[in-house]
């Protein structure tokens, strides 16, 4: 009886040994599936996240050279335009001459009526309503393209005057966009998406064309350029490529002769 009781006991204990292997090899498995699991979501949030960084950096000329913020003001109008944009027969298909101040630089423009008639009559209109005035130029671009960008009223590229406009007017077919060059910023894939917001290029820059095009280039600086090196050496805040002006930028009174 001794000997049937402790074979009993013996094999007891191998049962139990065996139950607690078990469970541990559940609980393993369970771990590992787990892990996998959460291997498998950070993969995707990782992929998400790139699959991001590559659609806002296509997002080309989000509202000015390599913007990848959207105008949240309003939604782009349909074509035609609504009735708050200005008549491209204001720019009366001709030259303007017109000065104005960028961070204290005095400018001399000429405006392009003949090739940019709606981009011209929408910066003589709300110039001619002192919109742009004390506006900061929000945007600096350093590397790859070489623009200064100003017009919004929100001073952080989401901004505009309460209308979206288009079509893309007087957009180089090469893509390249001379030093003085004025242009208007817009949405990318978007011709319709204009509003107040401008860029100055400062040193000649290829800028590609997306699914809408070019951009609208309305106008030339013939005078005083020179004057925005401070502004352009002392780089963005942030010291990258793409940022905000390191000085405070404004845009002083604009004047048409």
């Amino acid at each position: 009886m001794a000997a049937k009781s402790k074979n009993q006991n013996i094999y007891a204990s191998a049962a139990k040994s065996a139950k607690r292997f078990e469970e541990h090899k559940r609980s393993e498995q369970s771990k590992t599936a787990r892990r996998a699991t959460d291997n498998r979501f950070a993969l995707l949030v990782s992929a998400g996240a790139v699959a991001l960084a590559i659609v806002l950096q296509l997002a080309y000329f989000g509202l000015g050279p390599g913007q990848t913020a959207a105008i949240t003001e309003p939604e782009p109008t349909a074509t035609p335009n609504s009735s708050l944009v200005p008549s491209p027969e204001l720019a009366q298909g001709k030259s303007w001459d017109a000065a104005m101040t960028i961070g204290g630089v005095p400018l001399e423009l000429t405006l392009d009526g003949e090739k940019a008639p709606q981009a011209v009559s929408n910066f003589l209109t709300l110039a001619g309503k002192n919109f742009y005035n004390d506006l900061s130029c929000h945007r600096l671009t350093t590397s790859g393209i070489y623009v200064l960008q100003c017009g919004d009223p929100n001073g952080d590229g989401t901004g505009g005057p309460g209308y979206t406009w288009g079509p893309i007017e007087n957009d180089p077919a090469d893509g390249k966009y001379l030093e003085g060059y004025l242009a208007m910023a817009r949405r990318g894939n978007d011709g319709a998406s204009m509003g107040s917001q401008f860029f100055i290029v400062y040193k000649e820059s290829n800028i590609p064309s997306d699914t809408a095009g070019g951009y609208s280039i309305f106008g030339k600086i013939t005078s005083g350029l020179d004057g925005l090196d401070e502004i352009i050496k002392a780089g963005t805040k942030d010291g990258s490529g793409d940022g905000a002006p390191a000085t405070d930028v404004k845009i002083g009174p604009i004047t048409v002769k």
